[in-house]
C-alpha cells in the first residue's frame, strides 16, 4: 500500500499542535497511557499506531506478556483494577457511537483517578482516535525495523 498523502508534511502547523497537546495531559503516567493508545489503536486497526505503541509501552517498562494479552485484558490477571478501569473506558469512548459511555464505565474509574485525571485519560483517547484516523485514511504504515 502507497501513503495517499504526507499529511504532516502537507499541514504540519496543525499536526505539532496535535503533538504538542500530548505535554498537556501528563497526570497519566507513561506505562498506563501506552497501553490505553495501544488499545485504541488495536480497536481501530491501525497498523502505525500499534507499533508505534507497542515500541513505547515496552520503553514505559511493559512486559511482553501484558502486551500480547492487551486484546483481552478483561479475561487475564496481569492488570490491576485501575488499568481495567482505563481501559474500559478506552474502549467505550473508542465505540462510543456503538455503545455510549455508560456510568457504570465511567463510575469505575473514580476509586482510582482524580476527575483532572479522568479528562487527561479521555483526552489521550480522544486523540488516540484522532491520530488513528489520520493515519488510516492515508495508509500510513510503520516501516519494518530489523531484528
Amino acid at each position: 500500500m502507497i501513503e495517499r498523502a504526507d499529511y504532516v508534511s502537507l499541514n504540519g502547523l496543525a499536526i505539532a499542535g496535535m503533538a504538542k497537546s500530548k505535554d498537556m495531559m501528563s497526570s497519566i503516567d507513561a506505562r498506563l497511557r501506552a497501553i490505553v493508545e495501544l488499545r485504541v489503536s488495536q480497536i481501530n486497526g491501525c497498523a502505525y499506531c500499534v507499533d508505534l505503541h507497542t515500541m513505547e509501552a515496552r520503553q514505559a517498562g511493559e512486559t511482553q506478556q501484558r502486551l500480547d494479552c492487551l486484546t483481552v485484558w478483561h479475561e487475564v490477571p496481569f492488570f490491576d483494577d485501575a488499568e481495567k478501569a482505563a481501559l474500559a473506558w478506552a474502549e467505550a469512548v473508542t465505540l462510543i457511537a456503538e455503545s455510549g459511555a455508560s456510568d457504570s464505565v465511567y463510575d469505575a474509574l473514580s476509586p482510582h483517578f482524580s476527575e483532572k485525571q479522568i479528562v487527561d485519560l479521555t483526552l489521550i483517547i480522544a486523540q488516540m482516535n484522532a491520530w488513528n484516523r489520520l493515519a488510516i485514511s492515508f495508509q500510513h504504515l510503520p516501516d519494518a525495523r530489523p531484528e
